[in-house]
């Protein structure tokens, strides 16, 4: 298992341990972090990815792309449990924004889960929800999430 899918494992059971059934986690990890699916996300989806290092230790991550040419998502931000409110996402934040103008984007969205208490780490970063959406991801399953939006 690659840096990316290590960190998901390591982040995922705490933060959504009071969200998801262990098997909708389990599939979920299966389906966004195998590396067939990693590699189907850069190569075919166009994600970027940004790992976070400390001392050499990688710490967080990011995925981002564009969804058109002013609007990109936010696939992905993830912080190790213990590092959180250190401001490692705010700097992964901080880099997939200045990316996105750099290509010039100038609306970053992303989904959470309605119960995700990230919502406020969002909302302190000047995304506000714009939708609700719930996605069917197989297997029974599905995603209730906000769709949260800034201008970049």
């Amino acid at each position: 298992m690659g840096t990316i899918g290590y960190l998901a494992h390591q982040v995922w059971p705490v933060t959504y341990k009071d969200i998801l059934s262990s098997d909708q986690m389990n599939y979920m990890l299966d389906l966004f972090y195998s590396p067939e699916s990693l590699e189907n996300q850069i190569l075919q989806l166009n994600h970027r990815f940004i790992i976070a290092e400390i001392e050499l230790g990688e710490v967080g991550f990011a995925s981002f792309g564009p969804v058109d040419k002013a609007t990109w998502k936010l696939h992905k931000l993830y912080v190790l449990p213990g590092l959180q409110g250190k401001g490692v996402g705010r700097a992964l934040l901080d880099m997939v924004e200045e990316e996105v103008r750099t290509h010039n984007g100038a609306h970053l969205v992303l989904n959470v889960n309605k119960q995700n208490k990230a919502i406020s780490f969002y909302e302190a970063m000047g995304f506000n929800i714009e939708k609700e959406e719930v996605i069917d991801i197989g297997n029974g399953y599905v995603m209730d999430d906000f769709v949260m939006g800034k201008d970049v």
